[in-house]
């Protein structure tokens, strides 16, 4: 399932959203505010999650005309889809953190003959 999403640092912003509370649906709007990314960045990254079934998507059952907008599309995360982008996150992190430093000067002589 992880080969079917590209993670960049935008995705895994999204992801982190989602992570951050995996009992909150989420909409596109409140989306692109947190993770400051405008919708035809964000709504691509939404349907290939979806695709990848890592998230499900569903409209909320309210009347546009009542509401005064319109119905509102919620994702919230598969189980398998929070594991996998833990999983890729944590990947992600490990490759962009640095090793350990190494030292690349020789140490000052010690001054003994």
């Amino acid at each position: 399932m992880a080969s079917d999403v590209r993670i960049t640092t935008t995705v895994a912003r999204v992801l982190r959203i989602f992570l951050d509370d995996l009992d909150e649906p989420r909409y596109g709007f409140e989306l692109m505010k947190l993770a400051r990314v405008p919708s035809g960045t964000l709504y691509p990254i939404l349907a290939r999650l979806e695709s990848a079934g890592w998230i499900e998507g569903h409209r909320e059952p309210v009347d546009p005309s009542a509401e005064g907008r319109p119905a509102r599309r919620f994702y919230v995360f598969t189980p398998q889809g929070a594991i996998s982008a833990r999983q890729e996150l944590a990947e992600l992190s490990a490759r962009i953190t640095p090793g350990p430093v190494t030292r690349r000067f020789p140490r000052p002589e010690s001054g003994r003959a």
